[in-house]
């Protein structure tokens, strides 16, 4: 089954044909920035462009940077404030006419870890991680996911864990690689007594720096780098599609 994958963020919206029973690209990937501000017009139109330069006719799957729940948006803290209790799902099916599922962002993410990539393998608890702006969770148990899971608002020391885990601060606050796997590494250490996962998959941009902070994180469960990278979104928002497809 074909479908077209799209990854709303913050920053940039990206899309490509996905071919979901082998995971592959069907073509490169085509971005555009975030419209600013980020409104449901000015966002539809973005993925509008997107369509129309793939002169794509058939199922569309959604990743969005936000919790949805049956459709409906039920949280604003990344995207505009106007896209909250917007019913996604049903605006962008009836813009184009077709269904179009929507999906969390880091779910889909950790959807496409799961089926194709680094948890591919592996039953049990799985717990997939974006560590970038902020911080994205998505939770599989025997690969069902546990949907809107938001693990970075987490108290760790007296403050959120993605201000101590994302890979924005990092950045912002001009650490070593050291430094920072100190706090990823508090960071899931108080994830685990909550869950005791089996595997913890690491994602974002910064899974391509691994070898860097890895093995500096002592914890319990096996932790392994993401191995779809950049487009595990687009992939993950298929799957959605495809499991939702009455086909």
């Amino acid at each position: 089954m074909q479908i077209l994958g799209l990854d709303i963020g913050g920053t940039g919206i990206k899309a490509a044909p996905v071919d979901c029973e082998t995971g592959k690209l069907l073509a490169e990937v085509e971005r555009r920035d975030t419209p600013q501000p980020a409104t449901p017009d000015s966002v539809l139109e973005v993925v509008q462009e997107l369509v129309e330069h793939f002169d794509w006719q058939g199922p569309i799957g959604c990743g969005f940077p936000a919790v949805v729940q049956r459709g409906i948006v039920r949280t604003a803290s990344n995207i505009d404030q106007r896209w909250l209790h917007c019913e996604v799902a049903s605006r962008f099916s009836k813009h184009f006419d077709r269904e179009v599922t929507v999906i969390n962002d880091a779910d889909a993410a950790g959807l496409a870890e799961i089926t194709f990539g680094a948890g591919r393998e592996v039953m049990g608890t799985l717990l997939m991680l974006t560590l970038g702006t902020g911080i994205g969770t998505a939770l599989f148990h025997d690969h069902d996911l546990v949907p809107n899971l938001e693990l970075g608002q987490i108290i760790v020391r007296s403050k959120p864990g993605h201000e101590w885990a994302a890979a924005s601060v990092r950045e912002e606050q001009n650490q070593s690689w050291e430094q920072w796997a100190h706090g990823v590494e508090l960071f899931l250490q108080t994830i685990e007594v909550m869950l005791w996962p089996d595997l913890i998959i690491l994602g974002g941009g910064v899974s391509k720096d691994a070898d860097q902070f890895l093995d500096r994180i002592r914890i319990r469960a096996k932790l392994v780098p993401a191995r779809l990278t950049n487009d595990a979104g687009i992939i993950g928002a298929a799957l959605f599609a495809a499991q939702a497809s009455p086909e």
